[in-house]
């Protein structure tokens, strides 16, 4: 496929318009198509400053829109402002109504779906709000931004989809604001000139199948050093490669990307405060504080609610608040509340009273076996210590059967345990599934080691389900100190043994206890012998490769492997 290019030109009217610019941009236009197959300048305006600047310039815009027509159009911001700063979405939809009512009066179209917030504020990192107002207000199917992931190296910059906007990555060329005068070019004219031909800006053409470059309106004027570069560029190119150059509107062009590039479609977040300049163009009302320190990943039915329940104990331990449809769990890194963004995950915690002392955290048990949450949760906070719960998988499969029955699962209710953990390949779709969800949680050394590939050692604990639940004081202590957080909490004078419920409960005033709900600690018949031997040979070699790992990490085996492990010998 040849490359595509798409030049844009910064705000109208911001007072450097000379008489001629909108007649050059025409003729370069046109020469510029004898190069790139349909090229088309796309300029962005801001309608608070037309007519503005002195007669002369006033003249060139009127020029300018004279020749409407024959150009692309994009919103900025009516007064330029970075949309980061404004904290609600009538604010600036209010903006963009004043830039959509100049751009009616004056006839510029405003249906090409895309739109660039000036000074790279609200794509990247996300300003909700600004994604919300650009489709109520313009329809916005497209932007584009240099920040994704970061802007250096530029090599690494990508796209990505957001509340259905398409997010292309954008590429610098070299020219800013202050690079108007040829002779004056930071390095020499020579140092622009060995960019174009053969050098970085070269590179990055050829080497991108899609570039959007974004100039500023200075660069227009002056000695044009745009038009300059963008012409000369495009002749290098056909002189010295065999590329065929084209143009498509923003729309196709992104459509394009995502079907070169589809495995970009989703976005990594990342932590805004690690990137200066993600933090000067993040909203002033946010703070990375609300972020966790530690998250207990599951895997499910190994003793999670009960250790969140022990956590929130600790004085200085705080958990989110709850999810209305998940109850305490997030379920943020592994599923599509991930979509809807940091801002939406970070509402859910606090802002800590004390930095220092307070820890933040959130349970997934469904993190665990996740494909994606490794990888997103390192992204976003990658100083985060992890913590997982291991029992013996052949009793947490059996529990999850038990756990689906409970909740009326027709698959569940339908067949034997035995049936659902030996179902063939060729069984029922919705009892493979059940299958699944059965066994491969307890595939606890590959998941581990997916978690190792973004987490260090140091920042991985895995608590022992069968200590935590005959001796949770002694399991809690261990997780106190691998967490280094204080003040130290006695668990052996908070915790009290239930005998009706059959485990430990949290002791309150007046010798009261406070336990876990009616669904958990659930009676029901113990596993029959030939599924326990099915199921322990098939985890043997899940749990002999379990025992390395951890005797790799230096962490103890816990009691329920040993007793498998000597099933083994």
């Amino acid at each position: 496929m040849a490359p595509a290019l798409l030049i844009m030109g910064a705000e109208q009217g911001d007072g450097l318009y000379k008489i001629g610019l909108a007649y050059a941009l025409r003729d370069t236009q046109m020469l510029l198509r004898t190069l790139v197959t349909n090229f088309t300048f796309n300029l962005g305006f801001s309608g608070k400053f037309y007519h503005t600047g002195t007669e002369k310039e006033d003249k060139g815009d009127d020029l300018l829109l004279g020749s409407v027509d024959e150009f692309w159009w994009f919103p900025h911001m009516w007064s330029h402002m970075q949309p980061h700063l404004f904290h609600n979405e009538s604010s600036l939809v209010e903006q963009m109504m004043l830039n959509k009512k100049f751009a009616l009066e004056h006839g510029i179209p405003t249906d090409m779906g895309y739109a660039v917030a000036p000074h790279h504020s609200g794509v990247y990192p996300v300003h909700v709000q600004l994604y919300e107002a650009w489709k109520k207000i313009w329809g916005i199917k497209v932007t584009s931004t240099e920040e994704y992931p970061h802007l250096k190296p530029a090599r690494y910059r990508q796209g990505f989809i957001h509340k259905n906007i398409m997010v292309l990555p954008r590429q610098t060329c070299g020219l800013f604001t202050h690079t108007i005068f040829y002779k004056e070019y930071p390095g020499g004219p020579s140092e622009l000139d060995r960019s174009i031909q053969g050098g970085e800006l070269f590179f990055t053409l050829v080497l991108n199948p899609i570039s959007i470059f974004m100039t500023h309106l200075s660069n227009y004027g002056n000695d044009r050093l745009g038009l300059y570069t963008f012409v000369n560029l495009a002749k290098f190119v056909e002189s010295w490669t065999n590329l065929k150059l084209l143009t498509l509107p923003p729309v196709q062009l992104a459509q394009k990307y995502f079907q070169l590039f589809p495995e970009q479609k989703d976005p990594i977040w990342q932590n805004p405060c690690d990137d200066k300049r993600h933090r000067d163009i993040w909203s002033k009302e946010k703070t990375c504080d609300r972020l966790p320190k530690f998250l207990v990943i599951g895997p499910q039915k190994t003793g999670t609610t009960a250790l969140y329940l022990f956590l929130v104990m600790h004085p200085s331990i705080i958990s989110n608040s709850p999810n209305p449809k998940t109850f305490e769990e997030m379920q943020f890194f592994n599923g599509n509340n991930y979509h809807r963004g940091v801002d939406w995950y970070m509402d859910f915690f606090p802002v800590p009273s004390n930095l220092s002392t307070d820890f933040l955290f959130e349970k997934s048990a469904n993190y665990f076996h996740s494909e994606e949450a490794p990888k997103r949760v390192a992204a976003l906070v990658p100083k985060a210590k992890i913590i997982t719960i291991l029992i013996d998988p052949s009793d947490r499969a059996y529990s999850w059967y038990q756990h689906q029955r409970a909740h009326q699962d027709s698959t569940a209710l339908k067949f034997s345990f035995y049936e659902v953990i030996t179902a063939g390949s060729h069984s029922p779709a919705h009892l493979k599934s059940l299958q699944r969800k059965c066994l491969v949680p307890g595939w606890y050394t590959i998941h581990i080691k997916k978690w190792l590939e973004y987490f260090p050692p140091s920042q991985f604990h895995i608590v022992d389900g069968q200590q935590l639940r005959s001796d949770p004081a002694n399991a809690m202590e261990e997780v106190q100190k691998f967490l280094g957080v204080s003040p130290y909490y006695n668990y052996s004078d908070a915790l009290a043994f239930d005998s009706q419920k059959g485990f430990w409960c949290q002791v309150l005033e007046e010798g009261k206890t406070k336990c876990l709900g009616k669904s958990k600690g659930r009676k029901y018949p113990p596993m029959d012998s030939e599924c326990r031997a099915f199921l322990s040979s098939y985890y043997q070699d899940h749990n002999v490769e379990l025992s390395k790992l951890l005797h790799r990490l230096g962490q103890p085996l816990p009691s329920w492997l040993r007793q498998e492990l000597q099933k083994v010998r």
